[in-house]
């Protein structure tokens, strides 16, 4: 589908109120939009925000567990440095950087989505699983609302929730991203504003916990938001959380930096139920290649970043959230 008939698609049934999933890459090359039984009967499977398209099966308690393979760190730290270069030049402020790390997996992608919790879900013809904690945009009764996520810690970390909220790289990023999400939102809503800045929620695996730090942004959008939905959207993307600030610069940073295309990994999905939208940043993301495996994580990278630590957030965030 073209990015001009993604964009009519969705005007034209979000103005009929007819229900749709939807899903955007990061590059914005292959956007989709399916009816409900479209997206089941070509096996994509979805939960956005409660609401989904196939019956939750029994499923055993089996402990599903992802093992990372330590051989990417070196491309890694290449990437980290060229990265680098651009802070020191001004190029950017922030670059989220990531990396597919190949991970040993006794399962297969269906039963991980099954099993998974996340507020966010998408299966998505057996060739990725996403098992997404953060919100992209939600509209409801007229208000946009964003919640950009940017800020991880394990909870084994001692005093990890203060440790976090203290740290200055921290708060200089969450910040630069809050700003960036802001100017996003008021460019098709008036009104808005921080609801809350830098508040921590807690993620649990099979492993171990984490600590990941949010806010919420709101706005108001025009009366006719629903006849121009497509547009609003694809002129949002990609999300800020997932790429940077200046984020047409950065965006081209991350191009020359990264190893290929992310594809669907920090894309976005969604629903539309009729009346209201919910959406999420395609992230905490298993996909599979020829019988192998990868993991797609990153971070986001300042000026006063280490690589070492980044690079363990990455691995950090090698988790399954099960039910």
């Amino acid at each position: 589908m073209s990015p001009d008939s993604f964009v009519k698609r969705v005007n034209s049934l979000t103005s009929s109120k007819t229900p749709f999933f939807f899903l955007i890459d990061f590059e914005k090359k292959e956007p989709l939009v399916f009816s409900l039984e479209e997206a089941f009967e070509q096996q994509i499977l979805f939960n956005v925000g409660g609401y989904s398209n196939y019956v939750q099966p029994s499923v055993s308690k089996k402990s599903y567990r992802l093992t990372p393979k330590p051989s990417s760190v070196d491309r890694y730290s290449l990437a980290f440095d060229r990265v680098q270069e651009h802070l020191k030049r001004g190029d950017s402020y922030l670059v989220n950087l990531t990396f597919p790390t190949e991970v040993v997996f006794d399962g297969n992608l269906k039963d991980l989505f099954y099993s998974s919790k996340s507020p966010y879900k998408l299966f998505f013809k057996d060739q990725f699983v996403s098992y997404s904690p953060e919100c992209f945009v939600k509209i409801v009764s007229g208000k946009i609302y964003s919640y950009p996520m940017k800020g991880t810690i394990s909870s084994s970390v001692i005093n990890a929730k203060e440790t976090i909220l203290g740290n200055p790289k921290e708060i200089a990023e969450h910040a630069t991203i809050v700003d960036l999400i802001r100017n996003d939102l008021s460019s098709c809503a008036k009104q808005v504003l921080v609801n809350r800045f830098r508040y921590v929620d807690q993620i649990t695996s099979n492993d171990s916990n984490l600590l990941q730090v949010s806010s919420e942004i709101e706005g108001t959008l025009n009366e006719d938001w629903q006849g121009n939905l497509g547009n609003l959207i694809w002129d949002m993307l990609p999300a800020g959380s997932i790429s940077g600030a200046p984020k047409p610069k950065t965006l081209e940073i991350i191009r020359s930096v990264e190893d290929g295309k992310r594809g669907y990994y920090t894309g976005v999905y969604g629903f539309f139920d009729g009346t209201n939208l919910d959406s999420a940043v395609a992230i905490r993301f298993i996909e599979t290649h020829n019988q192998t495996f990868y993991y797609r994580s990153g971070g986001g990278v300042t000026s006063q970043s280490n690589c070492a630590e980044e690079y363990q957030e990455l691995l950090d965030k090698i988790y399954v959230p099960t039910l």
